[in-house]
């Protein structure tokens, strides 16, 4: 009788164990990119692409509950050497901070360049929006994004474009990033690399 228990008992667990991996599988957030559209000419290089991603229930209630979200995307380019190690050329770095204003009932999202270093500093651009489709739309639009200027790449050059793409969870509240940390709902995340050669230099 108690082997029967028993039994039934490590049955009951199992499915509860499969029940919180598969909702973990259906709560983890994609984030897709259309290709790229890169101009790449001897005066600039800019990046136009367009993402594609939602944010899961937990965040949209964090949201709600006043704590202000942060994403950010990076871009670095890498000169090819036969000889060593690609060589980092250039690196440019979007933040965002989206945030829900309690008194207006508005959204609001500030914006920022800079280094790749620079996270959460700077976000000089803010906009306000009625919904938070509106303002998730203006993060999901990246429109020539001017990462390199005159001079910076050779024109015979041959170069890897890789561009990140996430939720910055260290921005987030200390305690709050301790609660996060790992769960599903709040990796929304995308990384891609393009190579840029030398023939479509205009």
């Amino acid at each position: 009788m108690k082997k029967l228990h028993l039994e039934r008992l490590m049955v009951a667990l199992w499915l509860g164990l499969l029940m919180w991996v598969s909702a973990s599988a259906r709560a983890q957030t994609p984030v897709e990119a259309a290709p790229f559209d890169i101009e790449r000419s001897s005066e600039e290089l800019s990046l136009t692409t367009q993402l594609q991603f939602e944010l899961s229930p937990a965040v949209e209630d964090a949201l709600l509950k006043g704590v202000p979200i942060y994403f950010k995307a990076e871009v670095s380019v890498f000169r090819e050497r036969w000889y060593w190690y690609d060589k980092s050329v250039v690196s440019a770095a979007r933040h965002y901070k989206l945030a829900f204003q309690p008194l207006t009932r508005r959204w609001r999202i500030s914006a920022g360049g800079g280094g790749a270093s620079n996270a959460g500093q700077g976000l000089g651009l803010s906009q306000s929006f009625d919904n938070l489709a509106g303002a998730i739309d203006s993060i999901k639009r990246i429109a020539k994004w001017r990462i390199a200027g005159p001079g910076e790449l050779d024109t015979a050059g041959r170069y890897r474009l890789d561009f990140r793409f996430q939720l910055d969870l260290s921005q987030l509240p200390r305690p709050f990033q301790i609660g996060v940390s790992g769960q599903p709902d709040w990796d929304i995340s995308l990384s891609r690399s393009t190579m840029l050669l030398p023939e479509t230099m205009k």
